[in-house]
């Protein structure tokens, strides 16, 4: 087993390497950079009712959804030798060729649709073994909260940059996003070209299937892993109203895209805030401690959603809800890296991050729809969905404490017996 200071110093030469993946599969996202960009596009241009534009965004997301099958491809599978880093070379070039293509496609619904889905594809294979590689290392130096909170830090930050900047190119010629999503998505390569190493393994198409097995086999056998994966549905599955946000900002409080992308900043700020916290917070105290007060806090900062009906309102909201829903995504990937089985870490984690995206823009989608329909008000979406939120914290203590009693940083028992694939270590 490596010692304290071996494991700070791998810890360190991961993050390295998690910043930069995190950056390029989150910033050079259609629904990231591209969100106000795509969303002003299809509002004032194509003229599209908030349905449509959620299902757009909804639809983009497909190769999300199924995320696990590139886990299991990833795991299974290596290419030239390895399982991570020619993955991650040759679908960042992919997803780049994929932005260039957009650049030259004509400005209708659906061959933008269709063009954002082939880069969709290449930035979940990317995303994915970024996200196996972080869990292979929280694995081996017991560190899932710190490299979570990395992890964090650094999307939150992409929120704080991709706001102001979505915004302003929203408001210029929309070439420049699909040129924007390109340079950023492209940083990957030589991150992963130069940076990763990894030993190879030798090449056994034949073992190829018996591996893809083991690896479902690993995962169904992760009782851990299956109440995560629960917790994390309860937690998201909710009427969504993201997409009703952008609407209520431009027809309520007559907002324009800056000013738009300034509230995500803000938001962005309390995320990165709350990452910071929480990579202090997760070396004091335990999971099982630490997932209800964040969870909790998400809810009372969701529900400063119904009063947001001026600007200076909407900054104060906006930015105290990007702290409480940061700590509450936090707290959960925390838990979603500790419940991963090793060697299914690209499964294990890309199933329950399937779980998330599928929620997060179906229940988008659900609640424009209901919106629209005049089923709901924008309150009442609000409304359910913190109710839905305040409804995992007592769920909490229902969860194994072999997962959730430990603090960052202190290593997993030693097993009694053979280890269990969701606690085994490498040294």
């Amino acid at each position: 087993m490596a010692d304290q200071g071996s494991r700070g110093v791998t810890l360190r030469k991961a993050a390295v390497i998690v910043i930069i993946g995190v950056v390029a599969t989150t910033l050079a996202q259609p629904g990231v950079v591209g969100l106000i960009p795509l969303k002003n596009l299809l509002k004032n241009q194509l003229h599209a009712g908030i349905a449509a534009t959620s299902a757009f965004f909804f639809l983009i997301g497909l190769p999300w959804y199924v995320k696990p099958l590139t886990g299991i491809l990833t795991d299974a599978c290596p290419i030239l030798g390895t399982r991570r880093k020619s993955y991650m070379v040759i679908s960042s070039l992919m997803a780049v060729l994929g932005w260039i293509g957009l650049y030259f496609t004509p400005r209708t619904y659906h061959k933008l649709l269709w063009v954002c889905l082939v880069i969709a594809f290449f930035m979940v294979i990317a995303s994915t073994v970024v996200g196996a590689y972080m869990v292979e290392v929280a694995h081996a130096v017991a560190g899932s909260g710190r490299i979570t909170a990395v992890r964090e830090a650094t999307e939150q930050a992409c929120a704080m940059v991709q706001g102001p900047f979505g915004g302003y190119l929203a408001a210029i010629t929309f070439g420049w996003t699909a040129i924007t999503g390109a340079g950023i998505m492209f940083f990957l390569f030589p991150a992963a070209l130069f940076l990763l190493h990894e030993p190879r393994q030798p090449a056994d198409p034949r073992g190829v299937l018996r591996d893809a097995a083991q690896q479902l086999g690993n995962v169904r056998r992760a009782h851990n892993l299956w109440a995560a994966i629960g917790l994390m549905a309860l937690f998201y599955i909710a009427p969504g109203f993201a997409t009703a946000l952008f609407y209520r900002q431009q027809n309520l409080l007559h907002l324009n895209t800056e000013i738009q992308g300034y509230l995500g900043m803000l938001g962005g700020a309390g995320g990165v805030a709350a990452a910071f916290a929480y990579g202090r917070l997760c070396r004091r105290f335990n999971l099982r401690m630490l997932l209800p007060w964040c969870l909790g806090i998400a809810t009372v900062t969701n529900l400063g959603y119904l009063y947001y009906s001026t600007f200076l309102r909407a900054q104060v909201i906006d930015g105290m809800n990007g702290l409480g829903y940061a700590l509450a995504e936090l707290a959960l990937m925390d838990l979603a890296v500790r419940a991963t089985p090793a060697r299914s870490e690209g499964l294990g984690f890309s199933l329950m991050m399937s779980v998330r995206n599928l929620a997060l823009f179906g229940t988008d989608w659900i609640g424009s729809k209901l919106l629209s329909m005049h089923l709901l008000s924008f309150h009442w979406l609000v409304l359910s969905n913190s109710l839905t939120t305040a409804v995992t914290v007592p769920l909490v203590f229902l969860l194994p404490m072999a997962v959730v009693g430990r603090k960052d940083a202190e290593p997993l028992p030693a097993p009694s017996g053979a280890p269990e694939p969701e606690t085994a270590l490498r040294s």
